[in-house]
């Protein structure tokens, strides 16, 4: 699933002009994407797209609290990163929840950090947020020059 969304980033930088969801698939298929990964890719970008983030006014004294499955399944590298997305204004809490959400979802337990930012990027991709190039190359890379292998 992970490697579908990236590809769809490369080839849809704006996501409301990706394809619509029959022609995707048979362009996903014929690029050579499993059946099962395009249908679970695409719900899930499906799922992002439909659901409302509702944006509460920033307090500086609001602490969010993970609870211990949350922070098992993050683990320290995912949370430091989510911190660091914050710190940078580049995540709002309620686009944080959707982060948490969607890397809840994957079977990886821990969540490797180049998938995270995988999600983080979707996420924000989704919401047509605007990406600073260096966001991107940042969310793009795994610190091993080998995404998601």
């Amino acid at each position: 699933m992970i490697d579908i969304l990236v590809y769809l980033f490369e080839n849809y930088h704006d996501f409301s002009a990706r394809p619509k969801t029959k022609t995707l698939k048979r362009r996903l298929s014929a690029v050579g994407f499993e059946q099962e990964a395009i249908t679970l890719a695409l719900h899930w970008l499906d799922g992002l797209k439909s659901t409302p983030a509702i944006e509460r006014p920033r307090d500086q004294r609001a602490l969010r609290i993970y609870l211990p499955e949350e922070q098992r399944k993050l683990g320290p590298d995912c949370l430091a990163f989510i911190a660091f997305l914050e710190a940078a204004e580049m995540l709002a809490p309620a686009l944080r929840e959707l982060v948490v959400e969607g890397a809840m979802l994957l079977d990886d337990d821990p969540v490797p950090l180049a998938k995270f930012k995988i999600i983080v990027l979707m996420i924000l991709w989704s919401r047509e947020q605007a990406l600073e190039p260096l966001i991107v190359e940042e969310l793009l890379d795994d610190g091993d020059h080998q995404l998601l292998h």
